[in-house]
């Protein structure tokens, strides 16, 4: 059964640090593009940060330049979000992505709320 399971969200102040895991199952994600969106309250869901089969960096929002970093451990089949100097306009939903030419799987999101 393939499976994408987020987790690490939660609640964390201003200037925090939160790093998100999404652990694959039923297949294996060193062959898919791996990527993490979010989706704020009424905002369309956008893409974060994404990672290609390889292990490299393609995709970084700018809004995120320079405070998350996503990496993956193949060994692990997993995926992280490192996140760092949060701000009030992270608060979303993020989801976890994998695609490859035939499979597009997602996660069911884990909430990150960034408030004091």
């Amino acid at each position: 059964q393939v499976q994408l399971v987020e987790s690490g969200g939660g609640l964390v102040q201003p200037g925090g640090s939160l790093r998100l895991s999404c652990a694959a199952s039923g297949f294996t994600l060193s062959s898919y593009v791996m990527s993490w969106y979010r989706q704020a309250p009424g905002k369309d869901r956008e893409l974060v940060a994404r990672i290609t089969s390889i292990g490299n960096i393609s995709n970084l929002a700018d809004s995120v330049k320079g405070r998350f970093t996503i990496s993956k451990d193949n060994a692990r089949n997993t995926v992280y979000l490192q996140m760092n100097s949060l701000k009030s306009e992270d608060t979303a939903v993020y989801y976890c992505n994998a695609r490859n030419w035939e499979n597009d799987y997602w996660g069911q999101g884990t909430q990150v709320t960034v408030s004091s």
